[in-house]
């Protein structure tokens, strides 16, 4: 399968909050609102506290492994992963269920580490094909394997809101490498487990 590149964006700078702050309270006056009124005097510093916290989210430590020792060849699979992201293209939210399955190879990852390169990804403005895309790639790096699958089913407010107004619209996407998708078997078995509506 050829996987056509996802655009990265590029590294960006720490939020302003000052600004952002500021921006708010213009954006308030601009939707017709008191930003002085007791409701919202508040708001514009805490929408700013709330960018900031999103976006300069750390992660953590990505990178522990151990070595793989023993006999163990069939796969690791985490399932109920929520994640929250904001489209680039509307800046609304949307919600992710997410599963991660990968073979180990001589490198066994440390589970909660799967959940860190997804938060890695999530906290930003971001699209789900390219998260999809670079937790598999990000993971496979780690694992020193090729053999990941991601999936993920997401709710995207800029549907459920605005636009088609379809809340009850999820959108699946996935990204299978290795033997996660040239061996049929193995991909029917973990896709069955990871997306258990589709079954």
């Amino acid at each position: 399968m050829t996987m056509t590149p996802i655009p990265v964006p590029a590294q960006r700078r720490r939020v302003d909050r000052p600004r952002v702050e500021e921006l708010t309270r213009e954006l308030l006056l601009a939707l017709g609102e008191d930003p002085d009124r007791a409701g919202l005097k508040d708001t514009p510093r805490r929408f700013a506290a709330w960018w900031g916290e999103f976006l300069d989210h750390d992660p953590g430590k990505l990178d522990t492994s151990f070595a793989h020792e023993g006999q163990y060849d069939d796969f690791v699979l985490l399932t109920g992963i929520g994640a929250w992201s904001v489209c680039e293209h509307h800046l609304l939210p949307f919600r992710l269920d997410v599963s991660i399955a990968y073979v180990p190879g001589t490198t066994v990852l440390g589970l909660s580490k799967l959940v860190r390169h997804l938060e890695a990804h999530t906290h930003a403005l971001q699209l789900q094909e390219r998260i999809t895309h670079d937790v598999a790639h990000d993971l496979a790096k780690a694992a020193g394997s090729d053999d990941v699958a991601v999936f993920t089913t997401g709710e995207h407010l800029c549907m459920s809101m605005r636009g088609v107004k379809t809340p009850a619209v999820r959108t699946t996407t996935m990204c299978r490498l290795g033997c996660t998708e040239s061996d049929p078997d193995l991909a029917a078995r973990i896709e069955r487990l990871a997306l258990p509506a589709r079954a």
